[in-house]
């Protein structure tokens, strides 16, 4: 199959007890799993089989809603699992930092603005940071499995951190209380690959 299931870069109990370890088999190992074997099965069969996960979001609106829905879920759910780490937390440094302060004020702004968009995303997806065509970084969420990267987004750009805010993620330790997940989401963000990300998108 073109495309893969990635292995977590960590332990799926590492990220506790800000994420649960059962979360993380169920959220990885059956949700992002499905979404990969669904991809598979829409994309056999057409040009989309052979071409790198980016370029196929990129271009989303030349795809059917199977495509969309599922390369969007293995594309976003590829790109929260690498943002995250055991040893996460504290605060960005150098140009990212930089970047951050320049579009936002400061840190804590950028967390206030970014806490916001992920806790009124009414029903399931996703609140990013991304680097606009601009060179500026903007912060925004969509619904579903959409991202920013896709041709229909309504605010493009750049992923460079990604938050699933789907109750997937969160339900069996917040039950209902998203904003609580948010909270604890910020003790696990690796900003040395957010920092990557943002240094090969510039």
């Amino acid at each position: 199959m073109p495309f893969k299931l990635p292995a977590l870069p960590y332990a799926t109990d590492a990220l506790e007890p800000h994420i649960d370890k059962m979360t993380m088999e169920i959220h990885h190992g059956k949700h992002h799993q499905a979404y990969v074997d669904n991809l598979n099965k829409a994309a056999a069969g057409t040009d989309a089989e052979n071409l790198p996960i980016e370029d196929l979001i990129k271009n989303i609106s030349k795809y059917p809603a199977a495509i969309r829905n599922n390369g969007g879920g293995h594309y976003n759910h590829t790109l929260y699992w690498s943002i995250m780490s055991p040893n996460g937390g504290g605060v960005p440094t150098g140009d990212l930092a930089a970047a951050i302060n320049l579009a936002f004020g400061s840190f804590d702004d950028f967390k206030k603005k970014f806490a916001e968009a992920g806790a009124t995303r009414f029903g399931s997806g996703w609140a990013w940071l991304t680097l606009d065509s601009s060179g500026k970084l903007q912060v925004s969420s969509t619904p579903n499995q959409d991202s920013p990267l896709m041709d229909l987004a309504e605010v493009k750009g750049k992923p460079i951190l990604g938050m699933d805010v789907w109750e997937h993620a969160y339900y069996l330790k917040y039950q209902n209380k998203r904003p609580d997940y948010i909270s604890a989401f910020w003790n696990v963000v690796n900003w040395d690959a957010v920092a990557s990300n943002f240094a090969k998108v510039k």
